[in-house]
């Protein structure tokens, strides 16, 4: 049963800024015509034989002269080439302000444009998303796990207030899909499609940003899992109970990892390669449906060269190195090593 949130208010979440260089050259192009006549009209009425005009006389009649005003004759023009002089530099002027208004209009209409069009393909695309990750928090830390989503093929919307971890991240995830703002907003939950969410990584660099993120996501949708990052181990409990399913500190799994490197390197690297691979493997899990058919292990297609059966968990029990015998019913988790195609291969042979 899919939960449906409707009626949420839509707001200018997602950010990008867009780059128009063509239009910019035009603007500064114009910026500095404009600013070349300023100082040609100015310095050719300073020089005016028929009167001995002040600085400013001479560029109050530049500005009244390219922008047509019409104000009067500050400097007198009595001879036929300062008329002359007078008409080219009013042609020029308002041809060069024109061109100018004309760019700066262009650019804030196609900038406008721009990211609506933008930010509407992305909002169209989040909701076609069923059983995907949010990522809230999109530093260092949610970064790789967005790199290990995006390895093994699995959708995911990133959340951030800091629009600048978008940009850094472009290249690196083609596709990005993202929403600006802060993840403990009902609403952006709501616009990140929560409802349809698989999980939520509430990984901010701050513990009481996490217990927010944790709360809002369980409010919406009861049974999303969430992973929560903690810096302090003493908030660990507090994030449980506002509803986190795991709690991981960086610093503790760090020291375990750093333990591990010294007591049993080759394990360690054995991992490492396995993360590093072209094939992608990954140590994965499959729950077996309810209503799944009991039968033994040696009967269901585990075996391949995709796919390396290691241990079945019966609740709280765990099964390493099943034999063939072993019986396998609906409720077990059943743990291989495997690729992302072999991991869908998987998925759909146990449906069966």
């Amino acid at each position: 049963m899919k939960i449906r949130l409707r009626g949420w208010r839509r707001r200018t979440w997602l950010f990008r800024p867009t780059r128009l260089p063509r239009i910019l050259k035009r603007i500064y192009l114009a910026a500095l015509m404009l600013v070349l006549l300023i100082g040609i009209g100015t310095l050719g009425f300073l020089s005016s034989p028929s009167s001995e005009p002040t600085f400013a006389e001479a560029l109050h009649m530049t500005l009244i002269t390219i922008t047509t005003v019409g104000y009067g004759e500050v400097v007198p023009l009595r001879t036929v080439p300062q008329q002359v002089f007078a008409g080219a530099l009013a042609i020029a002027g308002f041809g060069t302000l024109t061109f100018l208004f004309t760019s700066l209009t262009v650019f804030f209409l196609e900038t406008d444009l721009d990211e609506t069009l933008r930010r509407r393909r992305m909002e169209k695309k989040i909701g076609r998303l069923r059983r995907h990750y949010i990522v809230c928090g999109f530093g260092r830390v949610g970064r790789n796990i967005a790199q290990e989503l995006f390895s093994t093929g699995r959708d995911f919307v990133a959340i951030d207030p800091d629009a600048t971890n978008f940009e850094l991240s472009r290249d690196r995830f083609p596709g990005l899909l993202y929403l600006h703002g802060d993840a403990s907003d009902d609403d952006l939950m709501i616009a990140a499609d929560i409802a349809d969410a698989r999980g939520v990584f509430a990984v901010t660099g701050d513990d009481g940003k996490n217990i927010m993120v944790t709360l809002t996501a369980k409010q919406l949708n009861p049974r999303v899992r969430v992973v929560a990052r903690c810096h302090e181990l003493r908030n660990a409990d507090k994030l449980r109970k506002a509803g986190a399913d795991n709690v991981v500190s960086p610093d503790f799994t760090g020291g375990m990892r750093l333990a591990s490197t010294m007591v049993r390197p080759h394990v360690v690297h054995f991992f490492d390669e396995m993360l590093r691979t072209e094939r992608r493997l990954r140590l994965e899990e499959v729950r077996l449906p309810d209503g799944f058919r009991p039968r033994p292990l040696g009967a269901l297609p585990l075996r391949g060269a995709d796919h390396v059966m290691l241990a079945v968990r019966d609740g709280t029990e765990w099964h390493f190195n099943p034999p063939d015998d072993f019986q396998v019913r609906g409720g077990h988790v059943l743990i291989a090593m495997t690729t992302p195609h072999g991991l869908g291969e998987l998925e759909a042979a146990l449906q069966s």
